[in-house]
């Protein structure tokens, strides 16, 4: 009790939300010469200032423990970071062009593309034993079917499904399953329509129906067994009314999965870093955010699991992206190929050290099961 009374004066450390207007503002003011400091060395470096990886790495590794673990509220650029925002998603459109409407061949390259595991933009699991990204991804989407608990014949939603990985994973599986995939990115819907004209693929068994669109106007005719939603809600900005809209997709006695990024810090964060690059609007929720929003769904198990999972996946995407890259430079990325190459590099070096940082105990991936709040 004496700590938290304290940390309602003091700025910078502890949970922004309990601190007085004072130190509040601070707090904010602090973050603002952190931020500044950020994007002025990313700046230079993608400028084309020659920084060895070693180097990054080390400053990675030293400032991300301290903040993660001493000044947590430094993390949280912005002030909609800090609580839900009146959209559900903000600027998806911004998303997709900065994101995941890039060149389709260089995300085959660094994510990979096999006959089964088509690319998948998520934590890979490598704590029971992978030995390589591909089987890092199927084990994965195995600890998913179980935590779920799918069987056979389910009708399942899978709301941002990405490049169709896990439905079709999935339907390898289970032969009855049916899955619907709801999914804004032109690009990776047109990579599944072609997936869905190939005999090989399972979304090619008439048991997979693909929706582009958003959550806020998609409408469907029937309830779902089970909702999936794999990395989506780092980009949904108001929990309340997406988990509104979903309950509405659930049958009576259905179950929703989602797997998120998530933080062990008293609030949510991001970086003005990845909001200006890689993921506008994106935002880190708490580890608490979705347990904390029981109203139309409530939450009845959670998982945390460790970063060093997430750390060794954006390793293994690093090389990936380094190895082809000079075959890939070519596409149209929206920019000079040289100052994007920079940028992602920035991002992944930065990506592998965040999830290490502190042993991975605080920077992870959040796995929640809800149902019906009933």
């Amino acid at each position: 009790m004496l700590w938290r009374d304290l940390q309602r004066y003091l700025p910078i450390i502890g949970d922004i939300h309990v601190k007085t207007p004072s130190a509040y503002k601070a707090t904010r003011e602090a973050t603002e010469a952190i931020n500044a400091m950020q994007m002025t060395i990313a700046e230079t470096y993608i400028s084309g200032l020659e920084v060895p990886d070693s180097v990054l790495q080390l400053l990675f590794d030293t400032c991300m423990p301290v903040l993660f673990q001493h000044f947590p509220a430094l993390l949280a650029p912005y002030e909609w970071v800090l609580q839900e925002t009146e959209a559900v998603a903000e600027g998806p459109q911004d998303l997709m062009k900065t994101q995941y409407n890039l060149p389709q061949g260089m995300l085959n390259r660094m994510l990979g593309d096999g006959k089964l595991i088509y690319p998948k933009y998520s934590m890979g699991l490598w704590e029971k034993g992978a030995a390589n990204l591909e089987q890092s991804q199927i084990q994965m989407i195995d600890d998913l079917i179980e935590k779920l608990e799918i069987q056979d014949g389910d009708d399942i939603l899978d709301f941002g499904c990405g490049w169709g990985c896990v439905p079709n994973y999935i339907m390898s599986k289970f032969p009855n399953v049916t899955f619907t995939g709801l999914n804004l990115s032109h690009e990776q819907c047109e990579y599944m329509r072609q997936k869905m004209g190939d005999p090989l693929s399972y979304l090619s068994s008439g048991r997979f129906t693909l929706v582009e669109g958003d959550l806020n106007n998609a409408q469907f005719e029937k309830k779902f067994d089970k909702i999936i939603s794999v990395g989506v809600f780092c980009h949904v900005g108001n929990l309340t009314n997406a988990f509104k809209k979903l309950a509405g997709f659930l049958m009576p006695a259905g179950k929703f999965f989602v797997h998120i990024i998530t933080v062990r810090t008293p609030n949510n964060i991001s970086s003005v870093y990845t909001h200006k690059y890689i993921f506008p609007h994106g935002r880190y929720w708490n580890f608490d955010a979705i347990p904390n929003h029981n109203k139309d769904l409530k939450t009845v198990k959670r998982w945390y699991l460790n970063g060093r999972n997430y750390s060794k996946t954006f390793d293994n995407w690093l090389k990936n992206f380094d190895e082809s890259f000079d075959s890939l430079e070519n596409l149209d990325y929206g920019l000079d190929a040289a100052k994007f190459r920079r940028v992602w590099r920035f991002y992944l070096i930065w990506f592998v050290a965040n999830f290490a940082s502190c042993d991975g105990q605080i920077n992870g991936n959040g796995q929640f099961l809800l149902v019906h709040d009933n």
